[in-house]
């Protein structure tokens, strides 16, 4: 396996790096690119034009698919606490989420046609992880475009870790997508929810091939992780991760690293990255990187599923579902349901 850095320094922009993976021509082969970058926090319009760059280079290297990381439009707000104790929120955690809701995007919205028109643009499938609004509830959510310039759809993150869950919403079961496109059966699940094995089971049995992880997770324990779900489920693993610096968010006293603000420098490494890309084999094909932002990419050879399944197939020749099976509750979980609406849907059903 040949791994070919690009000659662009890495100063000067990401680093790109394929691995030519030697498959043969019965199979269709997809150069995929998971980006590895910080966000423009608090400056969701800086943001897209960052993403905008970031895709037209990926765009530029052949890529078909690029996924980029948890939050990526809207920041994830590392080592914030929002001024939370229990029992008290301070004024200066209240102001912090203010801005934070305004640094969201509504799904649809303008930043959605942006990102829809950048995806035909340049003719890629696009992933990307921002950070949802609706009214006044935040949800870390994952959108999906295909590469006319289609609006896929969306999953919502349905189950934030720890202090996450102050922050943002739980998604529910109607979101849990998996899209059959030409280049393969595209999913995602973002973060510690990779943890989940029923989350993991559901989309297998939706027949994820493209596995898609955006995360905040940059300890090297999180490619047991990424490696064990390519096994599991024989399917590629695309593993996307920020990689910040101190300098990446607003300065102190405006934004405050808890607890470790004191021996942070603008220069220190908040979030190192680890981005990677995994055959159904297990097999790393690229990354994971923790040097700075880059674009990491490898060509999938999708034939890789087939093989992999053939030892094994977690919802099929391995499954025992007289003995383990699973429910999924994939209706909307709504808080409010008017039954008014709900007469006039059955009238204009029967007419």
């Amino acid at each position: 396996m040949a791994l070919v850095p690009s000659s662009i320094p890495v100063n000067e922009s990401p680093v790109f790096t394929e691995v030519d993976m030697g498959g043969d021509d019965s199979a269709p082969t997809v150069r995929a690119t998971v980006v590895q970058a910080s966000t423009v926090f608090y400056d969701t319009p800086a943001t897209l034009d960052k993403a905008e760059r970031l895709l037209a280079e990926a765009a530029g290297y052949g890529s078909q698919l690029v996924v980029f990381p948890e939050a990526f439009v809207g920041g994830y707000p590392r080592g914030s606490n929002f001024g939370v104790a229990i029992g008290n929120r301070t004024a200066k955690g209240k102001e912090e989420f203010r801005k934070y809701h305004a640094a969201a995007i509504n799904v649809p919205g303008p930043e959605v046609d942006r990102l829809a028109s950048m995806a035909g643009k340049y003719k890629v499938f696009l992933v990307m992880g921002v950070i949802e609004k609706e009214g006044y509830t935040l949800y870390c959510t994952v959108l999906f475009f295909d590469s006319q310039g289609c609006y896929l759809g969306k999953h919502r993150k349905i189950m934030p870790t720890a202090l996450e869950r102050i922050i943002w919403g739980f998604g529910d079961g109607s979101t849990i997508p998996v899209f059959d496109t030409p280049i393969g059966k595209i999913g995602a699940a973002i973060c510690w929810e990779n943890k989940m094995p029923l989350l993991r089971t559901a989309m297998y049995a939706k027949g994820i091939e493209i596995y898609c992880a955006p995360t905040a997770d940059s300890r090297d324990l999180w490619q047991a992780s990424m490696t064990h779900i390519a096994l599991e489920g024989g399917c590629f693993v695309l593993s996307a991760n920020q990689f910040c610096r101190r300098k990446d968010y607003p300065p102190p006293p405006e934004y405050i690293f808890s607890g470790t603000e004191e021996e942070l420098t603008p220069d220190s490494v908040v979030c190192a990255g680890g981005s990677v890309i995994i055959s159904p084999s297990g097999t790393i094909l690229a990354g994971p990187n923790y040097d700075g932002e880059a674009l990491i990419s490898a060509d999938l050879d999708i034939g890789d599923i087939a093989r992999a399944k053939f030892d094994f197939d977690v919802v099929g020749h391995y499954a025992r579902p007289e003995v383990l099976s699973l429910i999924v509750r994939d209706h909307p979980a709504n808080p409010v349901t008017f039954t008014s609406a709900s007469a006039k849907t059955e009238v204009s059903d029967k007419s």
